[in-house]
């Protein structure tokens, strides 16, 4: 079993549970469209607008008369475990991609990560437990509501150890290495085929990492294997079936379960971004 405390570098974790987001509300329903545009949530499951409406005047209602997010619970205050553990993870991909841009003779800049629960603000907007994990490119921070992966496990049947779960981490500071080589200068992806290529570039960039935290020590037999269950729960045509029943690849935009686990494979085994794409089959 992986050891955590092996790790000695923290990333930046921002710890917002339990608060209630201050939110300004221009824009109104499409508060999270530039994430949806995106792609970057994790699952790559549609929100329905009526979920997200809801949620906005759950939360326009709590904050009437307030200016700024309510004070913590005390249940998460000072460093929980779950907290501990995100910050190992963060630290050990800072760890990872600042090790990989100065071989390359580039400065990698940190992202920030914020885990809450229900709702928070974030650069792109609302950011929801709806969305799921994601990485927002507007302020270079990933958002974690950690009872997301209570639905991967019980709706999608995905391991959910910590080793599953750090991949998810690390798959979502792919898209801030991503950003950072130029991958969205553009502007969104604008097809389905471009959003799978991202993605499976970012389940690579998670094999990277995942490499070489095993040159480190840390995973011992069996670890990468929830990290394969995780990549093949979330498939495109895995959740599809679950879904609706049926699966039609034409709308895919995440991969099938077998190009999310090959993905993560072609970045563990070989530990070299540079084979980080084509990875459609």
């Amino acid at each position: 079993m992986a050891n955590w405390d092996d790790i000695s570098s923290e990333g930046n974790v921002e710890d917002r549970r339990g608060t209630t987001p201050a939110i300004a509300f221009a824009g109104g329903g499409g508060i999270i469209a530039l994430l949806l545009t995106l792609g970057l949530n994790f699952l790559g499951l549609s929100v329905d607008p009526s979920t997200v409406e809801s949620v906005l005047n759950t939360v326009q209602s709590l904050n009437a008369g307030q200016a700024t997010q309510v004070e913590q619970p005390p249940e998460y205050k000072g460093n929980d475990s779950y907290e501990v553990f995100t910050k190992k993870v963060l630290g050990s991909t800072d760890d990872t991609w600042t090790g990989v841009f100065q071989r390359n003779g580039l400065t990698y800049a940190k992202p920030r990560l914020v885990l809450f629960r229900d709702a928070t603000q974030s650069g792109c907007g609302l950011a929801t437990t709806q969305v799921g994990p994601h990485f927002c490119p507007e302020d270079d921070t990933i958002y974690l509501d950690e009872t997301f992966f209570d639905e991967l496990h019980t709706r999608f049947g995905s391991d959910v150890g910590k080793v599953a779960q750090a991949y998810v981490i690390a798959h979502e500071v792919g898209h801030n290495v991503q950003k950072q080589l130029g991958v969205f200068d553009n502007g969104p992806v604008s097809t389905a085929s471009e959003s799978v290529d991202v993605e499976l570039q970012a389940d690579c960039y998670a094999g990277v990492w995942a490499y070489t935290q095993a040159k480190n020590g840390l995973f011992v037999d069996g670890d990468i294997d929830q990290a394969l269950s995780a990549a093949a729960a979330v498939g495109d045509d895995h959740i599809q079936e679950v879904t609706q029943g049926y699966s039609n690849p034409e709308t895919w935009t995440h991969g099938s379960s077998a190009e999310r686990v090959n993905a993560f494979k072609v970045g563990y085994t070989t530990g070299q971004p540079g084979k980080c794409t084509n990875l459609q089959q």
